[in-house]
């Protein structure tokens, strides 16, 4: 399957594992513990971590997913908003007085992600879609420098439903004021591919995160990168010398 380019005049990028590192954060830190047992160590622990890390990440979206088609999935996500709030603030006392002083940012970013989109924000308009909370977004985006560059950051409770369903993309396209099939999803799980497909937008799949290769393929997608940030050789604006620097390498 191969992108229209010409259709596309807006983007749109899940965050964790695509423009944030959250998704090796969380690997990293259980290699950590898969290396000290025995027997199992270096690149067998991260191999061994990603697999449990990506077994836990596809229940979790299919439970989302099923709590949206029973309309639950919006109050029990404010409940567990509400319920890390108070751990935290009884953790930390000062969160009591500033209770949006949560969810610092410990995360990178995607190497060369910032240059892309600031590079990119000067010929389409850009939004983020998560199904974490918008604040968490804005604070990392506020972090590194970008949040003027996007038009919306879609959280888990900007709408009524989240990804897979392409509410958040309907609403993305329309605060960039464009229709959703003229939209181009980024992401790094078969989740974002399918949140594109649904909403009738074209696709692009990341191996900087959590999805294979295969797996965004039999989602849809309609290109298949290492990494986002070669998204910036795919568009090529005409008047970019950097877009025209050198072709895409896409996985094979």
């Amino acid at each position: 399957m191969a992108l229209a380019l010409a259709r596309v005049r807006a983007l749109c990028f899940d965050v964790d594992g695509t423009i944030s590192d959250t998704d090796d954060h969380l690997v990293s830190q259980l290699a950590g513990l898969i290396d000290a047992v025995p027997g199992v160590s270096g690149r067998r622990a991260e191999r061994l971590a990603r697999q449990t890390v990506m077994a836990l990440e596809t229940p979790v979206h299919g439970t989302y997913a099923r709590l949206d088609q029973l309309g639950l999935d919006v109050p029990l996500t404010r409940l567990r908003d509400r319920l890390r709030a108070i751990k935290r603030r009884e953790a930390d006392p000062a969160h009591t007085r500033n209770p949006e002083a949560i969810d610092e940012v410990p995360h990178e970013m995607v190497a060369g992600v910032q240059e892309m989109i600031e590079t990119l924000a000067s010929h389409y308009p850009m939004s983020t879609i998560s199904t974490g909370g918008a604040p968490r977004v804005e604070r990392f985006l506020e972090h590194y420098g970008v949040r003027k560059h996007f038009a919306a950051v879609v959280g888990a409770q900007t709408t009524r439903r989240m990804k897979p369903h392409p509410e958040p993309l309907f609403f993305a396209a329309q605060a960039m004021g464009v229709r959703p099939e003229e939209c181009l999803m980024v992401g790094d799980t078969t989740i974002d591919i399918r949140t594109g497909v649904a909403a009738g937008a074209q696709t692009v799949g990341v191996l900087c995160g959590f999805g294979t290769e295969r797996e965004l393929q039999q989602a849809g997608a309609g290109l298949i990168l290492l990494t986002t940030s070669d998204l910036l050789r795919v568009l090529q604006p005409a008047d970019d010398p950097l877009g025209k620097s050198a072709q895409p390498q896409a996985a094979s």
